[in-house]
C-alpha cells in the first residue's frame, strides 16, 4: 500500500511541529482522507478514523477551550490514546500546554499551520490524493499537446521518441518519454509523471539519451498531465482496415478509467507530429461540442433527404 511520510507532509504543507521531541521518522500516512474529530472530542469513539490526519479547526478548539480543567486531562488522554499519526491545529490555534503534554506521553506529532481550516483540508486531500494514488508504470512517451495530454504508446523503436521530439520542436511539452507512471486520482481522472531517474530525458536510437530540458528550454517540459487521449502507433497492415471517419470512439482501459484511444498505423512519409497535432486538436473540439464526423454524417443524410424530395416533386 502507498504511503507518505509524516516528514514529507511537514515539509510540503509548511507545518510547524510543536513536539520536536518525538521521532516522527517512521509515521506513515496511508490514507488520502482527513478527519475533524468533533464528536471524537465528546466522547463518540465508535467508528473513529484514528489512521488518518487529524485536523482541529476553529469549532473544534473552542470546544476544547470551554471544558472544565478537570476534565479536560480525561477528554485529551481518551483521544491522544489511539494510535494517531499526527494532530493539526489550523489558524495558528495553540493547544494549551496539558494538550501537548499529553501529546508527548502517548508520541502524538501536534503540528500548527496559518492557513483556514477549508483552505489546509482541500489542499492537503487534494495533495495526498495524487500521492497515494493507485500507480501503474507502462512503456509510452507522454506530451502536452495544446492543453491535452497525449500518451503515444506502440512496440519499441516505432517512433515514439521520435515523434515527441519532432512535437517539442513544434512549441509543445514533454512530460516523460520510456517508462510514463499512471497514478488514478479519481474515477475520470489519470495523472502521468516521469519517473525521477528519466526526468526530461529522451533516448533516440543512433544518437543517444537527449536532455531535453537543456536543450530546448524550461518552457519544453512539465512535471506532470492529465491523461486526455492515447495513440497507439502499429505497422501498416494492408488486410486491416482502418477507422476513416470516427463516428464511434475507441477506448483503451487503465486503472479503470477509459481513455479516448487512436490507432495509427505507420507508413514511410507520414507526419506523425502533425497527426498527433491534429488528434488532440480535434478531441478538444469533441469536448467542446463540435463533431467533424458527426456533422459530415448529417451533410450527407441532409443531402440524400433533398434529394428524395426532389425525386418526389418530379413524379
Amino acid at each position: 500500500m502507498a504511503s507518505v511520510s509524516l516528514k514529507t507532509i511537514i515539509e510540503k504543507m509548511k507545518l510547524e511541529n510543536l513536539t520536536p521531541e518525538l521521532d516522527i521518522k517512521k509515521i506513515r500516512i496511508s490514507q488520502p482522507d482527513i478527519n475533524r474529530p468533533a464528536l471524537q472530542l465528546a466522547g463518540y469513539f465508535e467508528h473513529f478514523e484514528a489512521t488518518r490526519l487529524q485536523v482541529i479547526g476553529f469549532v473544534e478548539y473552542t470546544y476544547m477551550e470551554s471544558f472544565p480543567e478537570e476534565k479536560k486531562e480525561d477528554m485529551y488522554r481518551e483521544f491522544l490514546s489511539f494510535d494517531i499519526p499526527g494532530v493539526v491545529f489550523c489558524r495558528e490555534l495553540t493547544p494549551d500546554p496539558l494538550f501537548i503534554k499529553i501529546a508527548i506521553e502517548e508520541k502524538v506529532p501536534v503540528l500548527i499551520t496559518k492557513k483556514s481550516t477549508s483552505a489546509f483540508m482541500a489542499e492537503i486531500i487534494r495533495w495526498l490524493n495524487v500521492k497515494l494514488a493507485p500507480c501503474i508504470s507502462i512503456h509510452g512517451v507522454l506530451v502536452d499537446i495544446y492543453g491535452v495530454g497525449v500518451l503515444i504508446t506502440g512496440e519499441s523503436g516505432i517512433g515514439k521518441s521520435e515523434t515527441a521530439i519532432e512535437l517539442i520542436k513544434r512549441g509543445h511539452r514533454l512530460v516523460s518519454d520510456d517508462v510514463v507512471e499512471l497514478r488514478r486520482v479519481s474515477e475520470e481522472t489519470l495523472i502521468g509523471t516521469a519517473p525521477d531517474i528519466t526526468k526530461h530525458f529522451i533516448e533516440m536510437r543512433g544518437v543517444g539519451i537527449i536532455d531535453v530540458k537543456t536543450l530546448y528550454g524550461v518552457s519544453s517540459v512539465r512535471e506532470t498531465q492529465t491523461i486526455d487521449l492515447v495513440i497507439k502507433l502499429e505497422d501498416w497492415d494492408k488486410d486491416k482496415e482502418y477507422d476513416r471517419l470516427g463516428l464511434e470512439e475507441e477506448y483503451t482501459e487503465y486503472l479503470g478509467n477509459k481513455i479516448v484511444c487512436h490507432r495509427i498505423p505507420i507508413r514511410p512519409g507520414r507526419n506523425l507530429a502533425v497527426i498527433c497535432e491534429s488528434a488532440a486538436v480535434n478531441h478538444r473540439q469533441k469536448a467542446m461540442g463540435y463533431n467533424a464526423a458527426q456533422e459530415l454524417y448529417n451533410r450527407v443524410q441532409n443531402s440524400l433527404a433533398r434529394r428524395r424530395s426532389d425525386d418526389e416533386d418530379d413524379e
